[in-house]
């Protein structure tokens, strides 16, 4: 049997045009029979890996997950993609699983989940048996480490996969794992020779923000309701946080359900499954929440107490933008939440668990303080190297930093610190410091100390933060016991006896502000009332099909159609995510809204400004209409004249260029520009309306700019991005006109 063409499958089953970094170097992997560990962020494309593999392959494709609520909604999406998908777990009848192994005998479905419990089931065993398994996907896999953030125990019987089918190629998935864990999965599931695939963790459409405890309410509800056309997860700590607040924001006019385990099991798939079909926006959750859902439009998740480890913060703010589209992450950071997850931690039994959790803690606790970049931070905790001065994603670069002098004050932390035996954690220091008569200072005696009270005029947060500044600056540290005490380092020391001068930099306290939008695919200047109408339409076609809207199509591929404009099935089919299956199924009704709205508009189909399409080829060939704009461009005539002498509007003209400018033409614009003065105004008005839509900037300037200027400075600053971030691909030379 021939192999099929891996890019061809991508494009006519996925409906994607190209791979994600690392996929297609992982699919052919697999498909040269070799096993692979493959460590890849959330929304990162781990599910292609082994779903396309699986189209190629004679036999089985066998997938482990422990995510059971998580299983119909990805055999549900390959099926929209025209892909024979099963799953088998503990909710499914005794007669559907009968009715799953068999056409998996007959070869009438390429790709089986199973629940790793389901291993030492006979009748599982009898079914392996009787099928050529081509593929072994085990996905959650830091789920077989102890050393692992969400260990389980059924994970251990995995081996004996490995045991019953040793030719064939496995692969071990995870999107959390240090390089601790990832020795052990390898070991654990005797894969030794597995190629390891370490994709970026740095999600780039991110934006992590960390604000103070106090007035988070109000702040919540800010956020969610700045995020209303998208879904939002809040984490809480407790079952009953969840339940209150969710209480507390549906007061507020914000409908929200909480999410926990101790819920009905009933009512938690009703939760999980109006959240995934957009019936509610908001869900109030413990960590139990998220494992299960593969919604890729979440747009904001919110950790309204502290959680308890690095690996288990990333993967729940990794639920955020799985579809590579912008999208928030909010932490809440106090104090009383670390003593909370302190004192559970004392509590526990097992000492060398204690001693990990306390390390996980504090590394948790470090990322909340910091007044350094937040992204490099979480890349480090991963082994990756971030050089960037400025991430441009987190609320610490995207602020307006201040320098001041922290002279005295650091002087006077220092000597509180010495004078009380380097014993003491931050805040019993901080007591000190400001003259707190607390039983505890009272009994140390430290009320008589010559530090007690030098520091009465400085707010409690504010020297919460001078601390960390002072630890960033190698000054002082924690230690590493249980009390985390503070003790001066020996830069400290000499810093105390050298008077020397300290200027220390932190965060202005204002509001983050977001980028400017910048022309691009991740930015497309999207229609929002198309956009609106293209959801509508979704979520009647998923309530008729009785599966979550994303599996029709992802809010990517309802921006660029709202972008885009297509008018005919062959420009619709090279909309992101526009499979063959998709094509026949769903075209005509999306093109049907979109003529509806983009003809009593006299609105056209616009170029595509990603890479180059057979359409891009229409602007370089001899004697076609945007050729013939092109040459009279070039031989000095203005836009208006070439409208002339064509017999055709300026409009039609200008959009001639904007395709140009798509496809990789430079055009020589500039005499068509305003003055400097209007230029300049223009381009903030596009900045401060953050959307390159021409009508918010026209608001923003007045009727005495035309929307046929404001469309030419769009199309030269399209072009300026353009040629500052051409790529290699971009600085090949273009095929000849």
């Amino acid at each position: 049997m021939q192999t099929p063409d891996i890019h061809d499958l991508l494009k006519t089953r996925f409906g994607y045009d190209e791979f994600r970094p690392l996929q297609a170097e992982i699919i052919r992997t697999v498909l040269d029979g070799r096993d692979a560990l493959v460590l890849m962020p959330t929304g990162g494309g781990k599910s292609l890996c082994y779903q396309l593999p699986a189209l190629c392959l004679d036999g089985l494709t066998l997938v482990v997950s422990p995510l059971i609520a998580l299983m119909k909604d990805q055999v549900d999406a390959l099926r929209a993609n025209g892909v024979a998908a099963a799953f088998v777990n503990s909710t499914v009848p005794p007669r559907e699983i009968r009715s799953a192994y068999s056409a998996a005998r007959m070869g009438q479905v390429k790709i089986l989940y199973i629940a790793p419990e389901r291993l030492p089931a006979p009748s599982f065993n009898e079914f392996l048996r009787s099928v050529r398994v081509s593929q072994i996907a085990i996905d959650e896999a830091h789920c077989i480490s102890e050393w692992g953030h969400d260990f389980r125990p059924d994970y251990r019987n995995l081996h004996v996969l490995r045991q019953r089918f040793p030719e064939t190629p496995v692969m071990a998935l995870t999107a959390t794992a240090t390089a601790h864990v990832r020795d052990d999965i390898v070991e654990q599931l005797a894969i030794p020779n597995a190629r390891r695939f370490v994709a970026s963790f740095d999600r780039q459409n991110l934006t992590y923000i960390v604000r103070p405890k106090r007035g988070a309410f109000e702040e919540l509800l800010a956020l969610l309701r700045q995020h209303a056309n998208g879904s939002a997860i809040v984490y809480c700590l407790s079952r009953q946080d969840t339940e209150d607040l969710a209480s507390d924001l549906t007061d507020e006019g914000i409908q929200a359900l909480p999410y926990h385990a101790g819920l009905d099991p009933r009512v938690r798939r009703t939760t999980q499954d109006r959240f995934i079909r957009d019936d509610v926006s908001v869900v109030t959750a413990t960590i139990a929440f998220g494992m299960g859902i593969d919604k890729p439009d979440i747009r904001l998740v919110v950790h309204y107490r502290l959680p308890k480890t690095l690996e288990g913060y990333y993967q729940e703010t990794g639920r955020a933008g799985r579809d590579g589209l912008p999208s928030t992450c909010v932490l809440f950071f106090g104090a009383s939440d670390r003593h909370a997850l302190a004192g559970f931690i004392e509590r526990m039994e097992n000492e060398p668990e204690r001693v990990r959790a306390r390390q996980k803690l504090q590394q948790m606790v470090r990322y909340g303080q910091l007044q350094t970049c937040r992204r490099a931070y979480l890349l480090d905790y991963f082994g990756e190297p971030y050089d960037q001065a400025d991430c441009g994603g987190c609320d610490v670069c995207l602020s307006e930093r201040e320098e001041f002098d922290a002279t005295e004050i650091a002087q006077k932390i220092l000597s509180a610190i010495i004078r009380t035996g380097e014993r003491f954690g931050t805040a019993h220091v901080l007591r000190v410091l400001r003259g707190s008569r607390a039983r505890r200072v009272l009994e140390a005696g430290h009320d008589r100390l010559s530090v007690h009270g030098i520091a009465r005029g400085h707010d409690r947060v504010d020297l919460y933060e001078i601390v960390s500044l002072l630890e960033n600056a190698g000054l002082i540290r924690h230690s590493g016991d249980r009390y985390r005490s503070l003790t001066v380092t020996h830069e400290g020391r000499d810093f105390l006896r050298q008077r020397q001068p300290l200027t220390l930099t932190r965060v202005k306290p204002d509001e983050v502000d977001s980028p400017p939008p910048q022309p691009g695919v991740d930015h497309l200047d999207f229609d929002r009332d198309l956009f609106a109408r293209l959801r509508d339409l979704r979520f009647r076609l998923a309530q008729a099909r009785n599966v979550p809207p994303y599996v029709i199509f992802g809010d990517r591929s309802l921006q660029e159609m709202s972008h885009y404009l297509p008018q005919s099935r062959g420009s619709f089919s090279n909309i992101s995510g526009v499979g063959r299956v998709k094509l026949n199924e769903f075209a005509d009704d999306f093109l049907a809204v979109i003529r509806d709205y983009a003809e009593p508009l006299g609105l056209e189909e616009r170029p595509r400004t990603r890479g180059r399409t057979h359409r891009d080829r229409a602007t370089r060939r001899p004697g076609s209409t945007y050729r013939q704009t092109l040459d009279l461009l070039l031989s000095g005539l203005s836009i208006s004249e070439i409208s002339q002498r064509r017999q055709l509007t300026d409009a039609t003209i200008m959009s001639h260029l904007e395709r140009l400018i798509a496809s990789g033409e430079t055009l020589p614009l500039e005499r068509e520009l305003p003055p400097q003065e209007r230029l300049t105004r223009i381009e903030q008005a596009f900045a401060d309306a953050k959307s390159w839509n021409l009508t918010p900037a026209r608001e923003l300037l007045g009727d005495d700019f035309s929307y046929e200027e404001l469309r030419l400075v769009r199309a030269w600053l399209d072009q300026q991005g353009r040629m500052k971030g051409q790529d290699s691909d971009r600085n090949a030379e273009p095929p000849p006109l």
